[in-house]
């Protein structure tokens, strides 16, 4: 190896040394300013979201699940827990759809000088439309609450409370932040009573019945393939009552959420088709479980109303 060699190796090593001194200060700098930050955990993507848009620079979110994942029978690792266990400000939504935190998580984590935040409490909630003695975790109540903008308003003032609870000193930030975030939800709602207030149908088909708290608002109806719980199965019997049905009401329009594929509403769409001799189109309508399709909450908010107003004739 001659001297110019020799020097270069020598250069390059310098290089690296100081990359990697540089790197892992910074790092450190960064891992201790977000340690000085208000930790908070949410149990899945609108809880997260909420939570981020009111904290902010002074809040470290953690989504426990991750998006687009079905959420009543998740189950938190060890690490999740210590997470949980590590947080300043825990959420969960509550009517018993993260019903694991309450049975599993709850009981095991230290809860002292920790706020936990069911951001359902105190909300009106509605009756399930049916019961199943095989998901009785799903409890008397639809959990289905931040589908409906008026309602998850009403959620993330419940975030909101906890924040300026937990963290008074900035006060004035996360007010200032949950204003922005209130006029947005005022705004969305706003839009989805008007766009259907001039609806000529009043009766939505979907293939699992979680938009209750949006019928309940809005002053449609749905009918589902499925009911509340996400993994049921449709029987031969339900897939003719729902085709007879629509044809009665004269609707070929259903719904899907993309997270669970549209398998049920292809089998009702050639049957209606087959049985009614109309074309028949399927549309989606998010449940928001997390960001997709290059949309996050209130994009997919603002995408269903536009698809329901096809649904409705609005």
């Amino acid at each position: 190896m001659n001297k110019r060699q020799k020097l270069f190796v020598a250069t390059t090593i310098i290089i690296i040394l100081m990359t990697v001194f540089v790197t892992a200060f910074y790092s450190q700098q960064n891992k201790t300013a977000d340690e000085n930050k208000l930790q908070v955990v949410a149990t899945f993507y609108p809880l997260a979201f909420f939570a981020q848009q009111i904290g902010g620079d002074k809040t470290v979110v953690n989504q426990l699940i991750p998006d687009n994942t079905e959420v009543h029978n998740w189950q938190p690792s060890f690490a999740d827990i210590l997470a949980i266990d590590e947080a300043d400000v825990i959420i969960y939504n509550g009517a018993s759809l993260d019903h694991w935190f309450e049975d599993d998580v709850l009981p095991v984590i230290d809860s002292s000088n920790k706020i936990i935040v069911e951001t359902t409490k105190g909300i009106q909630l509605l009756q399930a439309e049916q019961e199943n003695e095989d998901h009785e975790h799903e409890g008397n109540y639809d959990p289905h609450t931040w589908i409906s903008p008026f309602i998850a308003q009403q959620q993330a003032q419940n975030i909101y409370e906890a924040l300026i609870k937990k963290d008074p000193d900035n006060i004035d930030y996360y007010a200032e932040r949950w204003q922005n975030l209130k006029t947005r939800f005022e705004e969305l709602d706003a839009n989805f009573v008007s766009g259907l207030s001039t609806k000529c149908k009043d009766v939505i088909f979907v293939s699992h019945s979680a938009f209750g708290y949006l019928a309940d608002r809005y002053n449609f109806e749905q009918h589902g393939v499925i009911g509340i719980s996400a993994d049921e199965q449709p029987s031969a019997s339900k897939y003719a009552d729902i085709v007879e049905t629509m044809i009665e009401h004269e609707t070929y329009v259903i719904y899907v959420d993309p997270v669970y594929g549209n398998e049920s509403a292809q089998t009702l769409k050639n049957e209606l088709e087959r049985l009614s001799g109309q074309d028949v189109q399927i549309l989606k309508l998010y449940f928001m479980l997390g960001e997709m399709d290059n949309l996050n909450y209130f994009e997919q908010q603002e995408k269903n109303l536009e698809n329901l107003k096809t649904g409705l004739d609005a």
